[in-house]
């Protein structure tokens, strides 16, 4: 009688994920499991980004109507990465000080509703994850940034504005002035050198190298 009872809760709870998340994901979605989860390994902590990297500059795009969705999608301009994530974050930083740089964070952590929300609207699924699989920011472990002259404050200039949905956006598109290709491919190298790859249609999405050992989380950044 135990064993049935235990059973029929199963599949009861089964189903009641299966409504929340039609493609069976594992998601934490709740504070107190993301925090077991940190229990058991540190590194699994979000930590903020602008609290943790001296000088950092945060552009959270989605905190404001200033985005491809046209609408206000974060109750605050923050941004969260993975513990190593903002390990090495730091270690950028400090390395593009030394050339008069600086990093500015466009989006880091995204709670998967977001990325539900996105792929409904976005006009080219091409630029947005798929719920099916969520998406490296969903892990904590995905950044959107650029760098900034230190000098002046304002953004190196890129091949296209941050979130184009252009063909220029590529990593990897060449009819570019050779200045703005330097400065591109600088970015991507400095990045790469610190367990970073760029995604190759965005030149400003880098994932992390371990972003497979991180779960993906639904944890509003209210309750961070």
């Amino acid at each position: 009688m135990k064993h049935l009872l235990a059973l029929l809760l199963f599949f009861q709870f089964s189903a009641l994920c299966a409504q929340q998340n039609p493609y069976g994901l594992a998601i934490i979605s709740t504070k107190q499991e993301y925090l077991k989860s940190v229990a058991k390994d540190p590194n699994k902590a979000l930590v903020d980004i602008k609290r943790a990297v001296p000088g950092v500059m945060l552009d959270i795009r989605y905190a404001t109507k200033n985005n491809f969705m046209k609408q206000v999608m974060y109750p605050s301009a923050r941004a969260f990465a993975r513990r190593p994530v903002v390990e090495q974050l730091k270690k950028i930083q400090a390395q593009l000080k030394k050339k008069g740089y600086g990093l500015v964070i466009y989006d880091a952590y995204r709670p998967y509703a977001i990325t539900v929300a996105f792929y409904q609207k976005a006009s080219d699924k091409n630029f947005v994850a798929h719920p099916k699989s969520g998406s490296r920011h969903n892990r904590g472990c995905a950044v959107d940034l650029s760098i900034i002259d230190l000098k002046t404050g304002k953004a190196v200039r890129m091949p296209t504005p941050y979130d184009s949905f252009s063909a220029a956006a590529a990593a990897d598109y060449q009819d570019l002035t050779p200045a703005i290709k330097k400065n591109r491919d600088f970015l991507i190298n400095v990045m790469q050198q610190h367990g970073f790859r760029v995604m190759y249609n965005e030149w400003w999405h880098y994932d992390f190298k371990d972003w497979e050992k991180y779960e993906l989380l639904d944890i509003p950044f209210q309750k961070l």
